[in-house]
C-alpha cells in the first residue's frame, strides 16, 4: 500500500516535482477526489509525532478513522463496575448506554511554498520541513476549534459542550477547589486543567489562607494534575469561561480523510517556487459533558 518502500521513493520525487504524478508505485495512495497523496507510513507516522505536539486533544482525546460518509456514529456510555460473582450466579447488569451521535467531516486545508533553489539542494529534508510546517498549522487549527467551535460549520468545541462547574465574577483559590471537586472522581483521576498563560499566571500567584500556593512549582500541576496552555482559551472576563478541567479521552477526534498533500509545480513557477496544497476531513466532539467542567466568569 503507501507503506511501501516503493511508495515512499515515488512520493519524496513527487514533492520535488521530479516524478509524474500517474506512477504505478503512487496509486495505492492516490486520492482522486483532489488529485493528492497520502503521506507515506513513515511521513505520516512522524506527522503524528509532531501533530501531538502542537495540539493538545490530540495528546488527551481520542482518535478515530472513519473512511465511510455515516453521519451518525454508535457511542456507549458506561457507569458500570466489576464486583465479585459467586459461582453460578448471574452475572450483574450494566448500565451501559447506546447512542449515536452526528459527526460529519469538515475540510482543514492549507498552501505553502518552498523555493525551487532549496529544492535542488540534495541536503534539504522536504519531508521533514513539510511534516513540521503542517504539523503546526493544522494542529493549531484544529486546537482552536476542539475548543471553541460552535458546531456549525466547524466542530464543537469543549467550551461549547462542557457542564459549568463553577461560576464567580473572580477567580479565587477556593473557586479553583470548587471546579476540581465538581468533576466525578471517575474523571478527575484522568483530568487535566486547561487555561491560556494570562490565567495561568494568576494562578500561579494564588495562596490559601494558610499561605500555601495552589500550582505546584515543581510539577507544574494544580491537587496533582496537569496544566496545559493553550493560546486559544479566552481570557478571565465576563461572559467568558477561561478554565476547564476533565478527561479529555471523551473528546472524540473522527478523522473522515488522512492528511493528504498536491504538489503544485506549475501555480508558483513564475515565483521560482513549488506549492503544497494539503488538506484533511475531520470532526470533534464531546461525548459526555459531565466529563468536562469549565469555570465561567459572571459580572
Amino acid at each position: 500500500m503507501e507503506t511501501t518502500n516503493l511508495y515512499n521513493y515515488s512520493f519524496e520525487n513527487a514533492l520535488r516535482g521530479k516524478t509524474p504524478h500517474e506512477v504505478p508505485e503512487l496509486s495505492e495512495g492516490y486520492r482522486n477526489s483532489d488529485n493528492s497523496y497520502i503521506f507515506p507510513k513513515g511521513f505520516k507516522g512522524d506527522f503524528n509525532s509532531a501533530l501531538k505536539k502542537e495540539n493538545l486533544f490530540r495528546r488527551y482525546g481520542t482518535d478515530m478513522y472513519v473512511k465511510d460518509c455515516r453521519q451518525e456514529i454508535h457511542t456507549v456510555l458506561s457507569t458500570a463496575d466489576a464486583d465479585i460473582v459467586p459461582e453460578g450466579r448471574a452475572y450483574p447488569q450494566d448500565s451501559d448506554d447506546f447512542s449515536q451521535m452526528p459527526f460529519k467531516a469538515y475540510k482543514i486545508a492549507t498552501l505553502c511554498k518552498v523555493s525551487e533553489v532549496l529544492m535542488l539542494d540534495k541536503k534539504f529534508n522536504i519531508q521533514k520541513y513539510l511534516t513540521n510546517e503542517f504539523a503546526r498549522r493544522f494542529g493549531r487549527a484544529e486546537e482552536k476549534y476542539f475548543i471553541n467551535g460552535t458546531g456549525k460549520d466547524q466542530p464543537t468545541g469543549i467550551l461549547s459542550a462542557a457542564e459549568i462547574g463553577v461560576e464567580t465574577t473572580e477567580i479565587t483559590y477556593d473557586d479553583v477547589i470548587k471546579l476540581c471537586f465538581s468533576l466525578k472522581f471517575e474523571y478527575r483521576k484522568n483530568a487535566v486543567w486547561v487555561m491560556n498563560d494570562e490565567t495561568a499566571f494568576k494562578l500561579r500567584t494564588l495562596k490559601s489562607s494558610t499561605g500555601d500556593y495552589l500550582w505546584n512549582h515543581n510539577s507544574d500541576t494544580i491537587l496533582g494534575r496537569p496544566v496545559e496552555i493553550s493560546m486559544y482559551m479566552p481570557n478571565d472576563e465576563n461572559g467568558n469561561k477561561p478554565i476547564f478541567f476533565g478527561d479529555l479521552s471523551f473528546y472524540w477526534i473522527l478523522q473522515r480523510d488522512k492528511l493528504a498533500v498536491k504538489t503544485l509545480t506549475e501555480k508558483f513557477a513564475l515565483q521560482g517556487a513549488i506549492g503544497y496544497a494539503a488538506m484533511e476531513r475531520l470532526d470533534g466532539k464531546l461525548i459526555r459533558s459531565e466529563a468536562v467542567k469549565t469555570l465561567k466568569i459572571t459580572a
